[in-house]
């Protein structure tokens, strides 16, 4: 996953939710989520902003599949939505949501050190 569309159809069937559903509750509108994943309108930062904190995501990997930044990983590789699944099916009364975006915030960190220091 190395864009904004895949990474917004990644969360949709993940989540089994609606772009309208997503809009409504991160506060970026469907229409716009719409035209993120048909790639006629880049999110701005304030939009990739929204969605990160609606997400529990760090904002530089929204801003990073939006292509403001850098990607944040060399091979493009994106694989926490699919440890989120992995662990909320693993663990279902052990990780909350909480300790599930501690999770993935560590392994941004460790990722962006690596990188850092490639």
């Amino acid at each position: 996953m190395g864009n904004i569309a895949d990474f917004l159809e990644d969360i949709q069937r993940q989540r089994g939710i609606s772009l309208r559903h997503l809009g409504r509750d991160s506060g970026v509108s469907a229409s716009t989520l719409s035209r993120w994943r048909e790639g006629k309108q880049i999110p701005s930062p304030n939009s990739c902003k929204m969605l990160a904190e609606y997400l529990s995501l760090p904002v530089e990997h929204i801003l990073a599949l939006a292509g403001h930044l850098k990607p944040l990983h060399k091979d493009g590789a994106d694989s926490l939505p699919e440890f989120r699944e992995y662990a909320m099916q693993k663990y279902p009364t052990e990780l909350d949501e909480d300790m599930i975006t501690m999770i993935e915030d560590l392994i941004y960190r460790r990722r962006r050190r690596r990188e850092q220091g490639s």
